[in-house]
């Protein structure tokens, strides 16, 4: 990639998470809580545990086409795991992770719904890298000259993905001789949704699907634009009235300290910044985003949001007044840090690869036009086309997912087309605002908790768990068990 063109794309980044002038900030879509602006050991890739075996299938570069150049095939890793699979003569299970917007190794200890439940239910587990990212890139390039080759860049969509793990399954299962073991696949967040497209997609490769934090529903025309700010205000004034206010008051006294004199010096040196800041958009555009992740990853036994009101509400504001307050939270927020707000950028692939896709088809639009803890700060769709279209050079399809994938009427739609879809959230998760809560049907269903964050049901159990964390995995268990013993039935009422 050559420096310039890195450079555009860092820009837009940065000009998209900076929150500064007008908002197209998009919060982060990953299962668990990352800086990956900042965060130099996100980009390091954990080593995967012994039980899984690393395996790479030969993918075909373009499934939708038939130009010689479609037939082209790369490398796409994913994992196995067989230690407790029952195998094909007893037609045991396969459960399979569906990889979103980053690279594979950490998948295995961090979504450890399917290995929780591996034993009960005799599977197969099997984790599948997201083409793009990861070691799962085409024709050999490097992630960022996949990026920055327009051509190439082009086969990075959501249905090539859902194909590939087509393919990959399909293979898996002739190599295996289980054709009829049943395939539950499991995602979370973009991946939650790539689960729910996957079982609509292809129903006769998956039997059920897993969808948790799935925002299925955000997007243009469907739900309002507020609606993740919307649950990070109501997260806040619920862990503390307080806190909320002051909150809602220091974005006109950032503003009123930045228009003095030496008023950006006075905000670095109060909020300890690893670089002097340029104006007050850049600090409240950290704010913004601080705010947001606390509540979107609000979960046991730390509860971000509460430490951050703990540093507000116990600071005493004589001093500095109410910046030394919002000062604290960040402090608390973020531990024992050497500098805040603006560190040194990590350029990491989701940092790179979830701009591309916002800016071809995952246009998720995001922004505030009436909230008590933010300023206004709506998303306009056609500064949003501008800035990607000056950045990748062709314009964003906003009306493409839900075109290929439906979401309107939602309700009506699936309530005869579907089946055997678990849309799983957390009601302090802003993302929840965009996805299934309620019953479709008899097996298209919400199950939810109040005080569930991001993706936190398909997370790694934990003995710390609070009991209704446990008591949500456990249904979305039973569910899947009904699932697989209506297909046994089936499968052996077909054989009569």
């Amino acid at each position: 990639m050559t420096l310039s063109w890195l450079s555009l794309i860092v820009s837009f980044i940065l000009f998209t998470t900076s929150i500064s002038g007008h908002q197209l900030y998009t919060p982060t879509l990953s299962l668990h809580r990352e800086d990956i602006l900042r965060d130099p050991g996100w980009a390091i890739s954990d080593p995967i545990t012994n039980d899984f075996q690393t395996f790479f299938f030969n993918q075909t570069l373009d499934h939708f086409n038939y130009r010689p150049e479609s037939y082209t095939t790369f490398k796409q890793r994913y994992f196995i795991n067989s230690n407790y699979w029952g195998g094909a003569n007893s037609s045991a299970p396969i459960f399979v992770y569906l990889g979103a917007e980053s690279p594979l190794d950490r998948a295995p200890t961090v979504i450890g719904f399917l290995t929780d439940n591996a034993a009960q239910f005799k599977a197969l587990l099997v984790y599948i890298e997201h083409r793009y990212y990861g070691e799962s890139i085409p024709l050999g390039m490097s992630f960022e000259e996949a990026l920055k080759d327009a051509n190439v860049r082009g086969y990075f969509s959501s249905a090539q993905a859902l194909a590939d793990y087509a393919a990959i399954i399909m293979s898996v299962k002739e190599e295996r001789n289980a054709s009829k073991s049943p395939v539950i696949v499991v995602g979370g967040s973009y991946g939650g949704m790539l689960a729910s497209w996957f079982r609509l997609k292809y129903p006769h490769v998956a039997l059920g699907a897993l969808a948790s934090s799935s925002p299925i529903l955000y997007f243009v025309n469907i739900i309002p634009q507020d609606a993740y700010f919307s649950v990070v205000t109501n997260d806040f004034k619920e862990a503390s009235e307080t806190c909320y206010q002051t909150i809602a008051d220091s974005w006109s006294e950032i503003d009123r300290v930045a228009q003095e004199p030496n008023g950006t010096s006075y905000l670095s040196k109060t909020f300890q910044t690893c670089r002097p800041l340029g104006d007050g958009d850049q600090l409240k555009g950290y704010l913004k985003s601080m705010y947001a992740v606390a509540a979107q990853y609000n979960r046991p036994p730390t509860y971000p949001v509460t430490m951050i009101c703990n540093g507000i509400d116990g600071t005493n504001a004589t001093e500095n007044g109410i910046l030394s307050k919002i000062a604290a939270g960040v402090v608390a927020y973020n531990g024992g840090a050497t500098c805040y707000v603006n560190p040194p950028v990590n350029v990491s692939q989701t940092a790179l690869g979830w701009p591309w896709q916002t800016c071809s088809e995952m246009v998720i639009p995001i922004g505030i036009t009436n909230n008590s803890m933010f300023q206004s700060d709506p998303f306009i769709l056609n500064r949003f086309l501008d800035e990607c279209n000056s950045s990748y050079g062709v314009e964003p399809r906003p009306h493409w997912i839900t075109t290929y994938y439906g979401g309107h009427d939602i309700e009506l739609i699936l309530r005869r087309f579907g089946s055997n879809i678990i849309f799983s959230n957390g009601l302090q998760d802003p993302w929840s605002s965009a996805g299934v809560l309620k019953n479709i049907s008899d097996s298209v269903v919400a199950v939810y908790t109040k005080k569930g964050s991001h993706c936190l049901d398909i997370l790694t159990q934990n003995q710390t768990d609070p009991d209704w964390l446990i008591k949500q995995r456990k249904t979305e268990v039973e569910i899947i068990e009904g699932w697989i013993s209506q297909y046994y039935y089936d499968l052996h009422a077909f054989k009569q």
